[in-house]
């Protein structure tokens, strides 16, 4: 049997309202062609209603093609999701939805660009989630019109997900990959010519220096541009109510916390190896150490579950999964690419998105993210 709600204080009729929601079931692809929908008896009686109602609802959407009713084999669905008519409904229905929430936020006094942040947090809430994986290509293996995609070998960042949806937003003909495979994996994808360009938060332990020794030392010889996106704070995320009384980084050698950690070559995993040499605690101390996740937002989420006590992360994250979080570090992220790259017409729209105010407004919104210099662009060699 089919799903449908029926609302009797709703302004359409019942017979309305079932026609709809049979066009959103096609629509959305949960009933497919050749399907066959309930007969009239089924349905009213499921729905508890006059079969008469039913029998409208199904005239309605035999008129409009996306059913079809034989003697003797019922009322089966005719068109395909594809089908102009539907994408159209389905299009305008989303619409209508988003609509409604954006007048009814900005109405309680939000701004545009704290519903564009919150919109981009939740989103990757959601991705991580659902386990939506990113696929990348090698450089010159796919094209939109005259342009090869740009390619991404990153380390994940929330800014730099808004920095793609722009993109994609202001430049429909053009198409953005983005790999999250650290920041050292960022780097490495340059030096291989896999990577347009690469996002980093690279510490050096020697000179307290972000980015620019890694890149000297990976990229050698080479003249570099390298754009700086944001500062942002890492610290410890654990439950909102910290039932481990979690304090700082000495409290990961406790045998009663379960850490969950980054994958190896991240600037988050450089960053705590780092921090656990200086407070001399062993990696092998902390448990969980060598359980591996790709993002911040799969950390949180995690945590949220209640899969780990902890993890070392961004303070977006933490805010997005409703985490507790004690700051330890501001770092920042940059964009390293090569001058020739920077300066063609392919990576051009992005750079001017990133010195956009629309741009900066929208990171400021994140919690934990400081647009102070962003944009501030240094060449080297």
């Amino acid at each position: 049997m089919i799903d449908i709600q029926l609302s009797q204080t709703a302004g359409s009729p019942i017979y309305k309202q079932i026609a709809e929601q049979v066009r959103q079931l096609v629509a959305t692809n949960r009933i497919k062609p050749g399907e066959q929908l309930p007969t009239i008896r089924q349905l009213a009686t499921s729905l508890h209603v006059n079969p008469g109602t039913v029998v409208r609802a199904y005239l309605e959407l035999e008129q409009e093609q996306i059913v079809v009713t034989r003697r003797g084999s019922g009322t089966m669905v005719s068109a395909r999701a594809n089908d102009p008519r539907l994408m159209a409904l389905h299009q305008s229905r989303l619409s209508n939805m988003v609509s409604s929430h954006i007048v009814e936020a900005l109405s309680l006094g939000y701004s545009p660009q704290e519903l564009e942040a919150t919109f981009h947090i939740h989103l990757s809430r959601w991705r991580e989630e659902s386990k939506v994986l990113v696929d990348l290509s090698p450089p010159g293996g796919s094209k939109i019109g005259n342009l090869p995609a740009i390619l991404v070998v990153a380390s994940h960042d929330l800014a730099l997900n808004i920095l793609v949806s722009q993109f994609q937003e202001r430049n429909r003909e053009s198409d953005i990959r983005v790999a999250f495979a650290g920041s050292l994996g960022g780097l490495i994808a340059l030096q291989e010519g896999r990577a347009h360009l690469a996002g980093i938060h690279l510490l050096d332990e020697e000179t307290g220096e972000y980015n620019y020794p890694y890149v000297r030392h990976i990229l050698p010889g080479r003249e570099m541009a390298i754009v700086h996106l944001a500062y942002r704070i890492q610290g410890l995320m654990f439950a909102e109510t910290n039932p481990r009384q979690i304090k700082g980084l000495e409290d990961l050698k406790r045998q009663d916390i379960t850490f969950v950690n980054r994958q190896r070559g991240s600037g988050t995993r450089v960053l705590l190896d780092l921090e656990l040499r200086r407070h001399g605690i062993s990696s092998g101390d902390v448990r969980g150490y060598d359980r591996e996740l790709d993002t911040h937002m799969a950390v949180a989420t995690s945590i949220a579950r209640g899969e780990a006590d902890c993890g070392l992360g961004i303070e977006a994250a933490a805010r997005a999964c409703n985490l507790g979080f004690i700051s330890l570090f501001r770092e920042r992220y940059d964009l390293v690419m090569p001058v020739e790259n920077y300066r063609s017409a392919l990576l051009s729209p992005l750079m001017e998105i990133i010195g956009s105010s629309q741009f900066r407004n929208v990171v400021s919104g994140i919690a934990g993210y400081d647009t102070s210099q962003t944009g501030s662009t240094t060449f080297y060699q």
